[in-house]
């Protein structure tokens, strides 16, 4: 019986017995083939397992722990994948042959010479403390994917907010551009003059732009990664495109839980500082076939990697994982979504205010998404950030302002 063991070095194969072989028979047969002592071996069927970044991590990982367990009893059978995580370093057995330069080999290239000397490692620390989504905006995001999308179609957006000095990201709010959402691939129909407006009223609410969020559809679930290739891809684009250090990509999946229920489930990456230069210098392939293994990514050059050159790279090698909190932020999330299937009108803005009348007005227009409609709104683009100040101060609105607002509400 075959089983496939991939760790932080790829994929390995080792060959047992049958499924009657105990977890202390494999772990043996792993520390003969690969050189990874028993004793620093944690195996898991959990390919969470493999970003672990403690000793106190690894302790949840206990379905492998009892050494006296037989493969049957994990559901184990032939070309089945069982995680494993070391410390340490190790040489990699079964790299292509070396071939001399000069006249008896081929002679190296700079480009050869510049790829033998790229190793692809796990980065081990983020460049951000952790992510902090405010409840409100997080709530907004995960209901509409998990009720109206079902989590049928992929979604994303940009996420705003502030990075402290120490590293720490907070979330106030989620803008969603034009997009088309399939099974396993999500298009950002971006529109630059929309990105501008809403770049300008968070820069009046002193936030910016500090991540991506995207989902991952029930069909995905299926699959064996973290990332697929395609959305590593586009998350070291946006990294890029970002030049923010802090910047976190945040992915949103459906995952059964023990008693058969399902649970919306937020996991933080950040892409590391080897994927994002990769991507800058061009050196991912961007072309997906059919039969391309979504677990990797390939590079249009050979790189190093657990001491074999190849051209394909587990996607969780790109991948640094970022703790996740939440907060109470100051604005409110009630006013309807931009670019969803729903229509909004002047009526929707009234029904807004009516519900929020019993307070300052200030506080009626301190939400993100009505702000964006009120830019895109009768021409009132240019004067929007200013009353979007008004909201980051909490000072009182101008009157003038406040009078073609609610004026803006009542032509419904």
């Amino acid at each position: 019986m075959l089983l496939r063991i991939r760790s932080r070095d790829g994929l390995e194969r080792v060959q047992v017995g049958g499924p009657h072989v105990s977890i202390s028979q494999l772990k043996a047969l792993i520390e003969s083939q690969f050189q990874i002592p028993i004793h620093n071996q944690t195996l898991s069927t959990d390919r969470n397992l493999l970003l672990a970044k403690t000793p106190a991590d690894l302790l949840r990982f206990t379905d492998m722990s009892d050494p006296s367990r037989p493969l049957s009893s994990l559901n184990l059978s032939h070309g089945s994948v069982v995680f494993l995580y070391y410390q340490g370093e190790r040489t990699v057995r079964g790299g292509p042959p070396v071939c001399p330069a000069g006249s008896f080999g081929r002679k190296m290239t700079m480009d050869d010479l510049i790829a033998k000397q790229t190793r692809i490692t796990r980065q081990e620390s983020p460049h951000c403390d952790s992510v902090s989504f405010d409840r409100d905006s997080a709530n907004a995001f995960q209901r509409y994917v998990n009720e109206t999308l079902v989590f049928a179609v992929k979604r994303g957006g940009f996420m705003y907010g502030t990075v402290s000095e120490e590293g720490r990201v907070e979330v106030d709010f989620i803008y969603e551009p034009p997009q088309q959402g399939m099974e396993d691939d999500l298009i950002l129909l971006r529109d630059p003059e929309e990105e501008k407006l809403v770049d300008a009223i968070a820069a009046g609410l002193g936030r910016k732009r500090v991540g991506f969020i995207f989902t991952q559809t029930i069909m995905q679930d299926k699959k064996d990664y973290n990332f697929s290739n395609k959305e590593v891809l586009q998350a070291a684009e946006l990294h890029a495109e970002s030049r923010l250090k802090e910047w976190v990509t945040v992915v949103v999946k459906l995952e059964a839980t023990e008693d058969g229920d399902a649970d919306v489930h937020f996991e933080a990456f950040q892409m590391s500082d080897m994927c994002v230069k990769l991507f800058k210098e061009g050196w991912f392939v961007t072309e997906f076939g059919e039969d391309d293994d979504p677990k990797l990514s390939k590079m249009k050059k050979e790189v190093v990697v657990g001491g074999k050159d190849v051209k394909e790279v587990d996607n969780d090698f790109f991948l640094v994982v970022v703790k996740i909190i939440d907060h109470q932020g100051p604005l409110s999330s009630t006013f309807p979504i931009e670019n969803r299937n729903n229509l909004v009108t002047m009526r929707t803005l009234k029904n807004h205010l009516d519900r929020t009348k019993s307070l300052p007005f200030v506080k009626r227009i301190a939400d993100f998404h009505l702000l964006l409609f009120l830019a895109m709104s009768h021409g009132l683009g240019s004067d929007v950030p200013a009353l979007a100040e008004c909201v980051s101060t909490e000072t009182a609105v101008p009157e003038g302002y406040q009078l073609l607002i609610e004026s803006m509400a009542n032509t419904s």
